[in-house]
């Protein structure tokens, strides 16, 4: 069984199996200081996380809305190391599909668009956006056509249960 949660930020270190260590990345503030809630896209990578199974590359249009959404990281150790684990399956990214830290694209100032975080194994992902929210046509914020069906047949695809033998192993 894998687990999936959005979850405010002191929750967070759980996901990698260290309670409330300060010293552990966590979801802070937002650098506006407000909550904030915007239609945005976000990339997949390559990760471990059984959500996002067969899905690196994409990218997806999500609402994100959050006040504490801003992935800290008290070491910069502690960030490199989950990068080269790839235990960061998602990026807020721009118009071209790149991570970004960009305002509006990154609605939070996450350092290199972070906004998910996986367990080693990929049963556990905390995130900050919020792509259930938006996995059918009429929850986008405009119809795009093609484009929308293309997108939404991915999102689904992420909360329909993926591969059975995957799910099986488990």
């Amino acid at each position: 069984m894998a687990l999936l949660g959005w979850v405010p930020g002191p929750e967070v270190g759980g996901v990698l199996g260290v309670g409330g260590d300060p010293s552990q990345p966590r979801f802070v503030h937002n650098d506006s200081g407000r909550f904030e809630c915007h239609f945005t896209s976000v990339t997949i990578k390559d990760s471990p996380a059984i959500m996002f199974n067969g899905m690196e590359g994409s990218t997806l249009g999500v609402w994100a809305a959050h006040g504490e959404g801003r992935a800290y990281f008290p070491d910069d150790g502690v960030l490199d190391r989950m990068l080269n684990s790839n235990l960061a399956p998602l990026r807020y990214c721009d118009d071209d599909g790149n991570p970004t830290e960009v305002y509006p694209f990154n609605l939070n100032g996450s350092p290199l668009g972070v906004a998910a975080i996986c367990s080693p194994d990929g049963r556990h992902l905390a995130m900050m956006p919020h792509p259930e929210r938006c996995f059918l046509m009429w929850q986008f914020p405009c119809n795009l056509r093609g484009m929308v069906a293309f997108v939404t047949d991915k999102a689904r695809k992420a909360f329909e249960g993926q591969d059975v033998n995957l799910v099986l192993q488990f």
